[in-house]
């Protein structure tokens, strides 16, 4: 017998992003399942010069709700300026928005 009237069964929340997030515009491709894959993004930055970044690698992917937000977070590893730089993608399905947050 377990515990419990079910008065707990929403999905847990995971807490706030931590780090700075960048607003970012991205390109992504769907399969027919769905699935969504981030293959171009678009940066401004320190000087306002737009950035144009195709060297994505997706780690992984996992649907998270952060302050009860449904978002989609991707672990990821982009290419800048030649360097190689681990960053989380996050999408925030409610408001259509993606930014960038450097791990």
């Amino acid at each position: 017998m377990s515990f419990g009237i079910g008065t707990n069964t929403e999905k847990a929340n995971s807490g706030f992003v931590k780090g700075e997030q960048h607003e970012i515009a991205c390109e992504c491709w769907f399969t027919c399942s769905g699935k969504t894959t981030p293959i171009m993004i678009k940066i401004e930055d320190e000087d306002g010069e737009i950035r144009t970044i195709r060297q994505i690698q997706v780690h992984s992917q996992e649907k998270k709700q952060y302050a009860g937000i449904p978002s989609e977070e991707y672990n990821c590893t982009i290419v800048i300026l030649g360097q190689q730089v681990p960053v989380r993608l996050i999408h925030y399905l409610t408001e259509s928005k993606w930014v960038l947050n450097f791990r």
